[in-house]
């Protein structure tokens, strides 16, 4: 996914079908240096920081 786009979804109140490894995800901050902040939908707890490169809109 490119940043802008990224950038774009983050800051969307509606939610977007992100997925990340075929889960849906919800990205939270991207970063400078090519990364989000992500969580699954189905387990918020869980954070991680990935690359932009691994994240996937299925429009």
């Amino acid at each position: 996914m490119h940043r802008m786009r990224a950038m774009e979804i983050a800051a969307s109140p509606t939610m977007k079908n992100v997925t990340y490894n075929g889960k849906q995800v919800y990205i939270q901050q991207v970063n400078e240096n090519g990364t989000a902040r992500i969580f699954p939908l189905d387990d918020p707890q869980s954070e991680l920081e990935v690359q932009l490169t691994n994240l996937y809109e299925q429009i």
